[in-house]
C-alpha cells in the first residue's frame, strides 16, 4: 500500500510541536501595513522614475511617473491574497515560517526590524523575512524575550 505523503504548498506553514514545545503566537501580514508599504513604494518610484526621465531630458516625465505608480498598484493588487495567506509561528523553541522554513531560537543571531519587517539571522548566515507586520518593534522584542527564556532553560 502506498505511503500518503502531506501535501504543502509554498505559503502553507505546517507546525507540528515537539514535546514540550508551545505554541506562543502566530505572526501575520497586516493588511493597511501592507498598502501603506505599497502607497510609500509607489511614492518612491515616481519620484525616482521621474528624476531619472528628467535627467535624461525626457519629454514624459509626468506620464513615466504615473506609469510608474501604476505598475505598483498592479504589483501589490497582484500579490495581495498571497501575501495575506504567509504566517509565521513563534513558539517556545522556534520560529517557523511558510514552505518549511523554521529556525530555532537559539541559533538566531539577530532579530531586528526592518521597516513594518522583521529580518531573522541565524547564526549559520540564513535570512529570513517576516513581511509586512503591524507592531513589528514589539514582537521584535516578543522574539528576543522567547529566545532569552530559551537559553535560560538550556542553560546557556
Amino acid at each position: 500500500m502506498a505511503e500518503q505523503i502531506r501535501e504543502s504548498r509554498l505559503g502553507d506553514t505546517l507546525v507540528e510541536l515537539e514535546p514540550g514545545e508551545k505554541r506562543l503566537r502566530e505572526i501575520r501580514s497586516d493588511r493597511a501595513t501592507y498598502i501603506r508599504d505599497h502607497a510609500a513604494m509607489a511614492v518612491l518610484g515616481m519620484g525616482m522614475v521621474g528624476m531619472v526621465l528628467a535627467l535624461i531630458g525626457s519629454d514624459h516625465v509626468l506620464i513615466g511617473s504615473l506609469g510608474a505608480v501604476l505598475a505598483l498598484i498592479v504589483r501589490g493588487l497582484w500579490l495581495y491574497s498571497e501575501q495575506m495567506k504567509f504566517h509565521w509561528v513563534l513558539t517556545s523553541a522556534r520560529l517557523v515560517g511558510p514552505g518549511g522554513r523554521q529556525t530555532y531560537l537559539l541559533e538566531l543571531d539577530r532579530v531586528r526590524r526592518l521597516f513594518d519587517d522583521i529580518q531573522l539571522v541565524t547564526k549559520g548566515g540564513d535570512k529570513h523575512l517576516i513581511k509586512h507586520v503591524a507592531g513589528a518593534e514589539a514582537i521584535v522584542a516578543e522574539i528576543e524575550a522567547a529566545r532569552e527564556k530559551r537559553a535560560k532553560r538550556k542553560g546557556g
